[in-house]
């Protein structure tokens, strides 16, 4: 019997046949694509140029992988089916997001690898929303798209074959893999054809635009998928120049020389045809907006602490521009924003002592070459400034409510207002899931220890040395 392929495996020839499906049912993403490549190409040569090129061969490599994707379902079975489907290509719920007071009627998690090494061999996760019900004022419109929703099958009956099988037999051979990865795109698939009426359309799309992007089509079509940028705000830039409709901000932190956290633009979507069936092969034509490409540049994560600072003095920008979401002047808020955030470290060292991120730790050349252990400094600040132990940030592999919810409201058509709710619904999402979402925080806490520990181990030192 062949050994069963890896999940890092299956998650690569996934991604990759996403891409591919992606970059073919939408030529502005390719063209997106070749733009960001484009940039990323003249980054590196001014890197090179002033000696500051791409830390290592393996970021370097993928840097033309997609990192991420979004989707949405409508009902909890939808939600626990794909957490099936992930969970069989190494990617686990992690963290959970309440997009319900930006006014979108959906809470979502993030299915990704939690392992630095698969995360290194490959960086996909999918984030996904799940459509609240309990938001809709309107019972009956509630019941209605309930009924929708149970017609429905997001994963085809050999998906579903495969599924099983693997839940048996604890794995895939090659060509149980391939077959998976066939079946699990077709879920993903867009199909311009709606599973309702226009009526019904265009009374789910007054509601909310979400509502009827989630209920009205065959499954969980892919929303966007996003390439990681060297140099975020040139891509901005050249989207524009290239007239690709990009939102008017870059979401997240404004530009430093230590990046943290996750900044993200897009390109708006555009308009599609779409039909529907109105009975007796009569067939009715409309547009349906939802499908976009996005970019990302990743910094480093931050502790609990560096959150609280990065929250707190994000909301003040905010409210300093009287809270306006849309933020219509983008040069007035990326003043703003990097006005506020000046009080904000930007440096690796005063954000590593003052305990603002997480770092992975390395022995140095010079702390493993000592002649006397005795003498070695007894913390951790003492082995860092002796040279003995190098510090490197940990790179954030998750999501920021407030930029998803800026990303999601720049791609909708209409703004449509949803009651806010007081506090998320983590427990009911979780209910739908079939499982808890993972802490973030605590993924970074245990890297961050186990490097430590490594290197002290490499050291000859106690691993109970105070920082």
């Amino acid at each position: 019997m062949k050994p069963p392929i890896s999940a890092d495996t299956i998650r690569a020839m996934f991604s990759a046949r996403l891409s591919e499906m992606y970059r073919s049912e939408m030529p502005r993403y390719r063209a997106m694509i070749e733009l960001v490549a484009r940039v990323n190409r003249e980054t590196l040569a001014r890197r090179q140029e002033l000696g500051n090129p791409l830390p290592n061969e393996t970021e370097r490599a993928r840097l033309d992988v997609e990192r991420h994707g979004a989707v949405r379902v409508g009902a909890p079975a939808e939600l626990a089916m794909l957490r099936r489907l992930f969970a069989i290509m190494g990617m686990t719920p992690v963290d959970y997001y309440d997009l319900s007071t930006a006014g979108l009627p959906v809470h979502s998690t993030a299915f990704r690898p939690m392992e630095e090494e698969s995360l290194q061999r490959n960086p996909f996760r999918i984030f996904v929303s799940l459509l609240r019900l309990e938001l809709i004022d309107d019972l009956e419109l509630r019941r209605e798209i309930a009924a929708i929703l149970a017609r429905r099958k997001i994963v085809t009956p050999r998906c579903r074959e495969l599924l099983d099988l693997f839940d048996d037999a604890g794995g895939f051979d090659e060509s149980e893999a391939r077959a998976f990865v066939s079946e699990a795109i077709e879920t993903f698939r867009w199909r311009p054809k709606a599973t309702v009426s226009n009526e019904v359309y265009r009374k789910l799309h007054a509601a909310h635009p979400l509502i009827a992007d989630i209920a009205c089509f065959k499954g969980p079509h892919i929303n966007h998928l996003t390439v990681s940028a060297l140099d975020i705000d040139a891509v901005q830039r050249a989207l524009a120049a290239h007239n690709l409709d990009p939102k008017e901000v870059v979401e997240g932190p404004p530009a430093r020389l230590c990046p943290i956290l996750l900044r993200q633009t897009s390109f708006k979507a555009q308009a599609e045809p779409i039909s529907f069936d109105q009975g007796d092969g009569v067939m009715a034509a409309a547009a349906h907006a939802a499908r976009f490409g996005e970019i990302e540049q990743r910094g480093a994560a931050l502790t609990a602490k560096g959150r609280a600072l990065y929250d707190r003095l994000l909301s003040a920008a905010s409210a300093d521009l009287h809270g306006d979401a849309s933020r219509s002047t983008g040069a007035r808020y990326a003043q703003e924003l990097a006005r506020r955030f000046k009080t904000f470290p930007d440096d690796w060292g005063a954000l590593w002592s003052e305990g603002l991120a997480f770092f992975r730790y390395r022995p140095t050349a010079k702390g493993l070459n000592r002649s006397d252990a005795s003498k070695a400094p007894v913390s951790i600040k003492g082995l860092v400034e002796a040279g003995y132990l190098e510090i490197e940030p940990i790179e954030y592999q998750d999501f920021l409510p407030v930029s998803a919810a800026g990303i999601f409201r720049s791609n909708l058509t209409e703004a449509v207002g949803i009651k806010s709710l007081e506090r998320a619904n983590r427990r009911a999402f979780e209910d739908a899931l079939g499982a808890n979402v993972v802490e973030p925080s605590s993924l970074y806490e245990a890297a961050e220890a186990r490097a430590l520990c490594a290197s002290l181990d490499a050291l000859g030192l106690p691993r109970e040395l105070p920082r």
